[in-house]
């Protein structure tokens, strides 16, 4: 029905332009622009390793992609290539490549993939991008991909917003939106939105239950990480691959000065606010505070004042270089401001003053940045105790880091019918100690767990499990006499 309306929409407009001295053929400009991309869509097939239910399994999951060189480096997302063990390609004219990880950004949701093409292969059909930042609202774009694994799949559609911010504040925290009602579904991650020119502007990547409502990342944000992945893995030697974008860690999280749905305002009229500060991180030794306003970094100013703003920000203090002092322009409470050594220049080429921070004192501070640190922990597979850990990372558990300061492991899941399961162990516990193993890394918890289960450990099968449930400890008799996974 959508597309429908999509094309007597055309038909109309094209029937209003019958006037002039030429028709405009849009069937025409839809099928060149698909023309255009359309050899370059891959059908991206992973088999991932698992760890659900509290057991480590393998499945093929499959996605899409986007080649963009001749010597076959393709685009997608990191949902679709993380954890991958292994990944086929299906190419345009339905040849089978394997590829390998070259590197992933789960931050911004994005993965480059390199298609291990035989000798003597000729060169790759290629997709160019186009300026997210001239896309407009309303503006006629193509979702390529492989929806449900329907592989080569296109649908039509337009631009609902070009800033769409979605929330998130640990994955896609850099990221505004391009939003469209053409067609997203699981299977159409990672494949290319098109404009009518046939250049990429988006990579799909979040679909929703709703009709017509999906999400692309901008190319300007995808080209950005390429060419940093790109240049990373030029450094590594490829059985260090994959590699991660290089950024920057202050330990600070940030709210817009007015945000209408949660019905906040400040008297600001410059900068972005302080929600709050990591302990111990480079923020705090600095001497930043929650509910205070940043106003600049070096010379750049930092105007948050609706939440749209924050991604921008946010990657602003991500890019800072690591390990040498940036100074900071911060405005809180009230009194005499002090002078900065350069003052930060606004977008008219004024200092702040403190009328533009609701009369708040004006200082500078200084900060050193560090090297962002993983973004997701590892992973490990208790088999004979029917469950699998994780460890405990800033980024991906910021709520079980918040109750274990400086990280840890926790139970990533657990089998329903299985050892860990009947020792009352949940998914979520922190586990502090092992027996007489203390616990602090997920190198802690292998040696833990070899020791005790290897072919040299004690013929008594239970040990006693310290946990951390909530803010309160817990002791656990884990036994693990039966084996489940022999039953079945």
């Amino acid at each position: 029905m959508r597309h429908s309306a999509v094309w007597a929409a055309l038909a109309g407009l094209a029937g209003l332009l019958g006037g002039c001295s030429q028709q405009i053929d849009f069937q025409g400009i839809i099928a060149t622009a698909k023309g255009k991309v359309y050899p370059s869509l891959v059908f991206v097939k992973p088999i991932r390793e698992m760890f659900q239910s509290g057991e480590r399994t393998r499945a093929e999951v499959f996605g899409s992609g986007v080649i963009i060189s001749s010597d076959g480096y393709v685009v997608t997302n990191n949902h679709v290539a993380e954890k991958a063990i292994e990944i086929n390609c299906v190419l345009g004219d339905r040849e089978q490549v394997p590829a390998t990880v070259v590197g992933l950004d789960p931050e911004t949701d994005l993965a480059l993939l390199k298609l291990r093409l035989p000798e003597g292969h000729p060169p790759l059909p290629v997709a160019s991008f186009g300026d997210s930042d001239k896309v407009q609202p309303g503006q006629f774009v193509m979702a390529l991909g492989s929806p449900f694994g329907f592989t080569r799949s296109i649908s039509l559609g337009i631009i609902s917003n070009t800033q769409r911010y979605l929330g998130f504040e640990t994955s896609h925290q850099y990221n505004l939106w391009l939003q469209t009602d053409a067609a997203i579904n699981p299977g159409n991650s990672g494949g290319p939105l098109v404009d009518t020119r046939g250049q990429i502007i988006g990579i799909n990547t979040l679909g929703t239950w709703a009709d017509g409502i999906g999400f692309a990342i901008p190319s300007n944000v995808v080209e950005d990480v390429v060419a940093r992945l790109i240049e990373q893995a030029g450094k590594t030697s490829e059985d260090r691959w994959p590699v991660k974008v290089a950024r920057a860690h202050v330990g600070l999280q940030l709210q817009a000065l007015r945000d209408f749905n949660t019905n906040t305002f400040t008297d600001a009229q410059r900068g972005v606010l302080v929600q709050s500060v990591d302990q111990d991180s480079p923020a705090d030794q600095a001497g930043i505070r929650g509910g205070d306003i940043l106003l600049a970094v070096g010379a750049l100013p930092l105007d948050g004042l609706y939440v749209e703003d924050l991604p921008r920000i946010r990657l602003i203090l991500a890019d800072l270089p690591t390990d040498r002092p940036c100074r900071f322009l911060v405005a809180r409470g009230k009194g005499p401001a002090t002078q900065p050594s350069q003052p930060a220049r606004l977008a008219d080429g004024s200092a702040p003053r403190p009328g533009d921070v609701g009369g708040r004192a004006i200082q500078e501070l200084t900060l050193v940045p560090v090297a962002r640190g993983k973004f997701e922990g590892e992973d490990l597979d208790c088999r004979r105790w029917n469950m699998t850990l994780k460890e405990i990372t800033k980024f991906s558990n910021p709520e079980l880091y918040f109750l274990q300061p400086g990280g840890g492991v926790f139970i990533q899941g657990v089998r329903e019918e299985g050892n860990a399961a009947d020792a009352g162990l949940a998914p979520g516990d922190i586990i502090l100690k092992i027996g007489p193993h203390p616990v602090k890394t997920i190198a802690d918890a292998k040696k833990a767990y070899e020791a005790l289960t290897g072919d040299k450990a004690r013929t008594d099968k239970r040990v006693l499990v310290t946990i951390k449930r909530g803010a309160f400890q817990h002791w656990k008799t884990l036994s693990w006499h039966k084996d489940y996974l022999q039953e079945d």
